[in-house]
């Protein structure tokens, strides 16, 4: 029974931590850099780029 409790306790900290960091970083306007790269990548991979 406390074994899972504090699971449940672990797990709801991290999902609210990650949550955080997702509204931190598009608010700081990481998601075009991230899908840039990632084109960018994906273009290099195929032979394009």
């Amino acid at each position: 029974m406390l074994f899972s409790l504090k699971k449940a306790l672990l797990q709801g900290s991290l999902l609210a931590a990650a949550v955080v960091m997702l509204c931190f970083g598009a608010m700081r306007g990481e998601a075009a850099t991230v899908l840039s790269k990632a084109i960018r990548l994906c273009l290099e991979c195929v032979g394009i780029g």
